[in-house]
């Protein structure tokens, strides 16, 4: 597919040089910037297509930085990429990490955007049946939740509703 014709041979050019698209070789500000887009780029594509319950107990948030870092360092580490612009790179998305969360802890709209909100799967004994599907829940998976919080039927259960963590939370009546 011919880049150029679409977006047009100047914006091409401008973005070959801010991302070193035809480099052989990529300076540090190249790297950081690709490192802060392939973030960003991956943060959404987890969001909009993941399973939540994917990272086991932790934020996909935070283990998408983990995933990310490690494969910085790693080329760091081996020299297939220059030392120091890795490392440049690594900052940026520690810093674009630490930037996020901040802004998440101040405003739920964004905490939602990237960290997602949590799901009701059962109210006052009803099982919520799209929310099962939409999240992948199998019924065995929610029985298991419930006999955790020792309940053996759904009609005994108040409320349970998968967490951004991945987890389901069981409250049960009193």
């Amino acid at each position: 597919m011919n880049f150029e014709f679409l977006i047009g041979a100047k914006r091409l050019s401008l973005l070959d040089r801010a991302f070193g698209l035809n480099s052989d070789s990529l300076a540090i500000e190249q790297m950081m910037l690709r490192a802060a887009v392939v973030y960003v780029f991956a943060l959404l594509m987890v969001r909009l297509g993941g399973d939540r319950r994917f990272a086991g107990k932790h934020a996909a948030f935070d283990v998408l930085l983990a995933v990310i870092l490690g494969s910085t360092f790693s080329r760091a580490i081996t020299g297939t990429v220059p030392f120091f612009p890795a490392l440049a790179a690594a900052a940026v998305l520690v810093g674009l990490h630490w930037f996020f969360a901040a802004i998440a802890f101040r405003s739920h709209r964004f905490e939602g955007l990237i960290k997602g909100e949590a799901e009701v799967l059962i109210r006052d004994g009803q099982i919520c049946p799209r929310a099962l599907q939409r999240n992948k829940i199998t019924r065995k998976e929610l029985e298991s939740a419930l006999l955790q919080a020792n309940a053996t039927d759904p009609s005994q259960v108040k409320l349970a509703r998968l967490e951004t963590s991945g987890t389901i939370s069981v409250l049960t009546h009193q």
